[in-house]
């Protein structure tokens, strides 16, 4: 790579694993807002704080990190990748300074808000500016996913260490400062956002394409989803579906099982550490084993975006879909049985669903590409985030609701049969291959 690429991927990697750290990280903090808050105070309307209402808050700022990818991809060909990014780091690392210093869980929401509307923005701008700024294209695509994996494992990790030393507020601030000290690099990193777009113009390719009026782009959307991709849409949004469904709650869910009760972290030191610390001997926090496996299982998931990349070489991907939710549907119907048969299934189930869950991305990224035109292929990518995690973010408020009104079963029961959907729609793709 030669240093307008480095230049480029060194943002975009810093971006993107900062992104899904705020993500991921929010999980960590419902079960902290399921104990610490009683009610959401609306003035006109109060409501019990619960696992639905703390479904819809969620869901309010995931929705928002979907549905804003789509207004993203047209800005970002009017004002550029760079501007786009500062404003989305800079709007990350502000609503976690919110987020620290709110007082109730309305302005929790609002923080949320803030951080879904500033974070849609990213996934377009940033593979918008791999694509028109590094001739390496598929080794800067590759350091890029790389980079959003260790930040949806580190970042819950990093954030369950913090609250063994610190209150949850004051972790949110910490978490935020990153952020800003990213978006002054981005606004200050120098580098060509079209060096790859220039080359490919001298070599006499067409160099850009995509949508430039509200006419062209409802045709577009149309003339797609008249085709094969409408069947890639629905493999993606049930992706996103189950996603969300299954990891919004699940350290909340973890914490009632057997096993992961909280372990006093002074009672792991021995009594000359906590005296040198200046620790006494109970009043230290607990250490919570269900941020810990939370955070395992999203690590492992670099296997999973390995060895879907591998299959997505080596299988029809229709079929590699098929097969993957097959196995999705399989581990939800597995993981309530499993979690009754002690820390060990437990323990393989949570493992094999870490891994599953990221090899279906690979897949349908590729499904993407082959089921569209490659003059409406941004526009693809845009209703494919959508799907993903717009359309996606429901199934926190699924997820919360089932939890709230039946039970773990019944939302096992409900992943499972979003991915059976995926896996007819990939069984129908073949038809379509």
């Amino acid at each position: 790579m030669n240093g307008n690429d480095r230049a480029i991927t060194a943002l975009v990697m810093l971006a993107h694993g900062l992104v899904h750290t705020y993500e991921m990280t929010i999980p960590i903090f419902v079960v902290v807002w399921l104990t610490e808050f009683d009610v959401v105070n609306l003035g006109v309307a109060q409501f019990d704080v619960t696992t639905a209402t703390i479904g819809v808050i969620v869901t309010l700022g995931y929705g928002l990190f979907g549905v804003g990818a789509l207004p993203g991809g047209v800005v970002v060909d009017r004002i550029g990748s760079r501007r786009l990014i500062t404003a989305c780091l800079l709007g990350m690392g502000g609503s976690y300074v919110l987020l620290g210093v709110a007082p109730n869980m309305v302005v929790i929401a609002l923080a949320l808000v803030c951080w879904g509307l500033s974070a849609s923005v990213y996934h377009p701008a940033g593979l918008s500016l791999i694509s028109k700024g590094v001739s390496e294209r598929g080794t800067g695509l590759a350091y890029h996913g790389v980079a959003g994996n260790l930040g949806i494992g580190l970042g819950p990790l990093v954030a369950a260490v913090l609250l063994l030393v610190a209150e949850w507020r004051t972790v949110a601030l910490v978490l935020g400062v990153p952020a800003l000290f990213a978006a002054l690099y981005a606004s200050r990193a120098r580098f060509d956002e079209t060096a790859a777009v220039t080359a490919a113009a001298d070599s006499g390719s067409k160099a850009s394409s995509g949508v430039d009026s509200l006419g062209e782009f409802l045709a577009e959307s149309r003339r797609l989803l008249a085709g094969s991709f409408l069947l890639v849409f629905v493999v993606v949004m049930c992706s996103g579906l189950y996603y969300r469904g299954v990891l919004t709650f699940l350290p909340e869910l973890l914490r009632t099982l057997p096993g992961f009760e909280p372990v006093p972290v002074d009672a792991l030191l021995p009594a000359s550490v906590l005296s040198a610390l200046g620790v006494e001997a109970g009043t230290g926090r607990p250490l919570k084993p269900q941020d810990y496996f939370y955070a395992g299982l999203l690590l492992i998931g670099v296997v999973g975006q390995y060895a879907g990349g591998k299959l997505t070489d080596r299988l029809p991907l229709a079929y590699g879909i098929a097969g993957a939710f097959l196995v999705l549907a399989a581990l939800a119907v597995l993981f309530v049985p499993a979690s009754a048969a002690g820390l060990g299934p437990l323990m393989a189930v949570g493992a094999l669903l870490g891994v599953a869950l990221f090899v279906v991305q690979p897949m349908y990224q590729a499904a993407v590409a082959e089921h569209t035109p490659a003059g409406a292929r941004g526009l693809s990518y845009g209703f494919t985030y959508l799907g993903v995690f717009g359309v996606g973010a429901l199934g926190s408020v699924l997820a919360g609701s089932i939890l709230a009104f039946a039970n773990v079963t019944a939302l096992f029961l409900t992943l499972a049969a979003i991915a059976l959907a995926a896996v007819t729609a990939g069984i129908a793709l073949t038809r379509r291959t």
